[in-house]
């Protein structure tokens, strides 16, 4: 048994547990709603017994989606870390994999595409983890951050 064989096993792992880990700070920093609070824009009255500080308002903005999650600090640092370590991860299993097929069998095209559009995508996960939508916008010649 080689131990290249906890690699796949290894790459949902983390980045399923990573992604619960982002979600718990960013509930904990007050940046998105639970998961289980199903009435958006109708909370306003009621308190928000799963988040330590003052109550927020859950609106359509603060729906716990993994990209909004892993938007604001710090919670965007660690979404960063998840995505580029997973990113890498997938890059090592699709060469391994396609360097498994050409060891067993002759290469082909089928073999070339799927490392190829396993790069890809692996490079579109390092896209979505790294360059973020922030909160700063362009005023003139500076950048300013929301409410600052």
């Amino acid at each position: 048994m080689s131990v290249w064989m906890m690699l796949p096993v290894s790459l949902p792992v983390l980045t399923i547990t990573g992604i619960w880990v982002v979600y718990a700070m960013a509930l904990y920093n007050q940046h998105v709603c639970p998961v289980g609070n199903w009435l958006y824009n109708q909370s306003c009255e009621e308190e928000l017994y799963l988040q330590s500080g003052p109550t927020m308002c859950c609106t359509l903005d603060n729906v716990p989606l993994i990209s909004k999650c892993g938007t604001l600090p710090p919670e965007s640092c660690f979404f960063s870390l998840i995505c580029s370590t997973g990113s890498f991860m997938v890059m090592v299993i699709v060469l391994l994999r396609y360097a498994h097929v050409i060891e067993k069998h002759r290469n082909c095209v089928l073999n070339t595409a799927s490392l190829s559009t396993g790069w890809i995508c692996a490079a579109g996960l390092i896209m979505v983890g790294n360059f973020q939508p922030g909160t700063f916008q362009r005023d003139g010649n500076k950048d300013v951050i929301d409410g600052e």
